[in-house]
């Protein structure tokens, strides 16, 4: 039998804390106050402030979209053969390591060619190993792989693939346009 523990932890406490600062209470109740935050010691000023045009110069990262789906029309004309799959991995067998790295050189390769439309197909798994594990961890891993930010630099997004190109067991990618780069 699993023992509860009692309280919040220091974490929890705080996204609370945050959380309640922004609701209002019910007539008669009291929101408690927030715990004191730690006292963190300031580090030295590394390096002095960049001038202006230094400043100017340096570009900040703009935060990717989410991973999407594929639209109906879409997966419908690849379902039928309408659309092309410009590429497919099969990582059938491989261990995880090996089937990151293979997914991860797949989808870079794609990326640089242009492709539109790939397929990646990781196996259905299923049912349990001699140690009682639940097997299909392909299957599993490759979305959170995906959703990683390289890979979603490269990636649009993902769905499961229709029957005939293996259901649950592979997935659709539709990959971003590759811009050229910039001449200076």
């Amino acid at each position: 039998m699993r023992r509860r523990r009692s309280g919040l932890t220091p974490d929890e406490t705080k996204v609370w804390h945050h959380v309640a600062k922004q609701a209002r209470p019910m007539p008669g109740k009291v929101v408690p106050e927030a715990p004191p935050e730690p006292v963190v010691p300031a580090e030295p000023a590394q390096s002095p402030t960049p001038s202006a045009p230094e400043a100017r110069t340096k570009r900040i990262p703009r935060a990717l979209p989410p991973l999407t789906t594929l639209d109906r029309r879409s997966k419908r004309d690849v379902a039928r053969g309408k659309a092309q799959i410009d590429g497919r991995i099969d990582l059938h067998g491989m261990r995880q390591a090996e089937a990151h790295r293979a997914l991860i050189d797949f989808v870079f390769r794609a990326h640089q060619q242009g492709w539109k439309l790939g397929l990646v197909i990781t196996g259905k798994g299923g049912g349990l190993d001699a140690r009682g594990e639940e097997r299909g961890v392909l299957r599993r891993l490759v979305p959170h792989w995906l959703a990683e930010p390289s890979m979603r630099a490269m990636v649009l997004g993902y769905e499961a693939s229709a029957p005939g190109h293996g259901g649950e067991g592979a997935l659709y990618l539709r990959f971003r346009w590759a811009r050229p780069p910039r001449e200076p």
